[in-house]
């Protein structure tokens, strides 16, 4: 094998072999050498035994790319690495062995559906929140940095993942029936950083990362909801809700719509109650599983007639049953939207009506506390017991409930009037 000073002078004057390929290793550098291919190109190499008496050979970099003497002081770095017992070799091809982002989104998937990773309060992760991260990862980290080595991923790869989100890089149609487009904003590109965060923190916990390797990754804030509707516009409301009763609109539509007035719930727990849950006699209806987990919420009179007028159906255990199937009825948006446009009300969504159902609750005077009891927020430090005798929350969300109740009946009155006139 030939020994001579690598230098650019005499690295250009080489001629490539005829066949295979050649080494000249550095004079200067044991170990340190340069090898060329028959087609030309030429390729800075290091060579060593490991801790194990093996010899290994690793590549450090393309002639033009780097300089001999940046080739030479990096062979350099790798020969003190062997010194101390590693196997720079072995490193990097751990590194290109490593897992992609890809690779560790659906270990996260396949380990939480099993139930093997833990969420907030110590229990399983819901199958909800698992396909919300699953939609995230297939639409936009997926896309974006799906093919990157997790151990390489810095805050700056994360952060411009979240602006390409942000940006609407990764919009598209949605697919699977839900229809519309999923276009990004700042809302979408910051539980994706989320949902990134929160995987690399399950593979560290579970010993597949030896550090975090994006920890502190700033979020973007999404825009808060603080839509509410006015006295007039739920008087409003309650005369388009009359008049698309009249008028033929699915009256099972109209049932969550009007539940959801009245309680404040969200759109989810309002449409997928069972009969079982409600206990009308004692005020309350026991959700098994909500956001916030297991609780039991107050319901007031006016919500309960509401629920006890719809009709059951055989071998459906839905308060509010899909026509098709054992299923619930999973259409209550777009009616609100067809009764909005009844209305002449813009911007507003089942979110909007529970963000109502709460300011009406402050405008009656009572406070944050109770509110937060009331709408069920997890972070309340609220017992189920206490939820359950308390008669104060009770009377609250009565109150709050009876106070919709009127301004949608005078809506209501006011349409009849109309009918009567005419």
């Amino acid at each position: 094998m030939p020994i001579v000073k690598l230098t650019k002078r005499a690295i250009d004057a080489l001629v490539p072999p005829k066949a295979k390929q050649v080494i000249l290793w550095d004079t200067e550098v044991k170990g340190f050498g340069l090898r060329i291919m028959a087609s030309g190109i030429k390729t800075f190499v290091v060579q060593y035994r490991n801790a194990e008496g093996i010899k290994r050979r690793m590549n450090l970099g393309r002639f033009g790319v780097l300089a001999v003497d940046q080739a030479r002081d990096l062979a350099k770095l790798k020969l003190a690495e062997v010194i101390v017992g590693e196997d720079p070799a072995d490193k990097a091809r751990q590194v290109r062995k490593g897992m992609t982002v890809s690779e560790m989104c659906d270990w996260y998937l396949e380990e939480a559906r099993a139930g093997n990773i833990l969420g907030r309060k110590n229990v399983p992760i819901k199958t909800s929140s698992l396909d919300l991260d699953e939609s995230r990862i297939r639409t936009h980290i997926g896309p974006l940095i799906g093919n990157r080595i997790v151990k390489h991923l810095t805050i700056a790869i994360v952060e411009q993942m979240q602006t390409d989100v942000k940006n609407g890089k990764t919009a598209k149609p949605r697919t699977g029936g839900r229809g519309g487009k999923a276009t990004g904003g700042p809302g979408v590109a910051g539980r994706c950083v989320g949902t990134l965060q929160a995987i690399l923190g399950h593979a560290k916990h579970k010993g597949l990362l030896d550090t975090h390797p994006t920890l502190g990754a700033k979020k973007l804030a999404g825009k808060k909801r603080t839509r509410r509707l006015s006295t007039t516009e739920i008087e409003m409301l309650g005369k388009a809700i009359a008049y698309a009763e009249a008028n033929g609109e699915n009256p099972v539509a109209l049932g969550v719509l009007r539940t959801l007035l009245l309680t404040g719930y969200r759109r989810q727990e309002g449409q997928a109650m069972h009969r079982s849950w409600l206990h009308p006699d004692r005020g309350y209806v026991m959700f098994p599983d909500t956001k916030g987990g297991a609780q039991i919420r107050a319901i007031g009179p006016a919500a309960i007639r509401v629920l006890e007028a719809q009709p059951e159906i055989a071998g459906n255990p839905h308060l509010f049953p899909s026509a098709v199937g054992h299923g619930p009825f999973t259409a209550v948006s777009d009616c609100l939207r067809r009764v909005c446009v009844l209305a002449g009300i813009k911007g507003v969504t089942p979110h909007t009506l529970r963000h109502t159902f709460g300011s009406v609750a402050g405008d009656l005077g009572f406070s944050e506390l109770t509110i937060r009891a009331m709408l069920g927020h997890a972070s309340q430090n609220v017992t189920q017991d206490y939820v359950h005798i308390d008669e104060a929350l009770k009377l609250a969300v009565q109150r709050t409930s009876d106070e919709v109740e009127r301004l949608l009946d005078r809506g209501a009155e006011k349409h009849r009037s109309m009918r009567l006139a005419a």
